[in-house]
């Protein structure tokens, strides 16, 4: 059986590369990716400390279910804007966003 602590330090590392990946890269998918890094890795620290505060219960699980659920319609709305983006500018770079101001 695996120690809780090592899901505790997978969702770290999950979280801080996530980050790391959405501060450095300018690509609009790039950065929808590490969006989704960030989320699974508050998924993997529902279901461990569900695990390690009650074994018995189900609410951890429950809250990753829903959690995964609403990263997947993000991700849906997310990937619709970077098509529209990427329809009117040509390049889904995040500085092609910059000039819809202009």
């Amino acid at each position: 059986m695996v120690p809780v602590e090592y899901y505790f330090v997978l969702s770290a590392l999950l979280f801080f590369i996530g980050v790391f990946g959405f501060v450095t890269r300018r690509n609009l998918i790039a950065m929808l990716i590490s969006i989704e890094l960030v989320l699974n890795a508050v998924d993997i620290n529902f279901a461990a400390f569900n695990r390690l505060l009650f074994p018995g219960g189900m609410e951890g699980f429950f809250m990753t279910l829903f959690s995964i659920g609403v990263s997947a319609a993000e991700s849906a709305v997310a990937i619709a804007i970077i098509i529209n983006v990427y329809r009117n500018f040509r390049s889904d770079n995040v500085n092609s966003i910059k000039e819809m101001k202009n």
